[in-house]
């Protein structure tokens, strides 16, 4: 044993103690178990949210687009004016009507609950 060994184990004697100690290792934290439900997710607030946001994305580049593309000289009859709103509003309001179909379609796999008519 050299003057080093003996000096870190005067310094540290946990490892002289426990030498194999495992390079990784968990957090040493009380196991405490959830008492509480967790917090209830409202799905048509989220999901209205994530369209808002992703229709605002789609239009904001379409517009990027269309504002480059018209100052290259790229509309050349007022024909190609009328395009415009259907191409920014359109595929939002598809994926809006697509949504509100979806969750027609997940409605109809909730049981019923049996009516107490007697």
């Amino acid at each position: 044993m050299t003057r080093n060994d003996s000096t870190i184990r005067e310094l540290y004697p946990n490892l002289a103690r426990n030498p194999s100690m495992p390079p990784y290792t968990i957090p040493r934290r009380p196991f405490s178990p959830q008492t509480s439900d967790p917090a209830p997710i409202n799905w048509r607030r989220g999901l209205f949210r994530v369209w808002l946001l992703m229709s605002a994305a789609w239009m904001m580049s379409w517009i990027i687009y269309l504002i480059v593309f018209g100052l290259q000289g790229g509309f050349k009859a007022s024909s190609d004016l009328l395009v415009i709103p259907v191409l920014l509003i359109g595929p939002p309001i598809a994926l809006l009507i697509f949504g509100l179909a979806t969750r027609w379609a997940f409605s109809g796999f909730k049981v019923d609950e049996p009516s107490s008519s007697a």
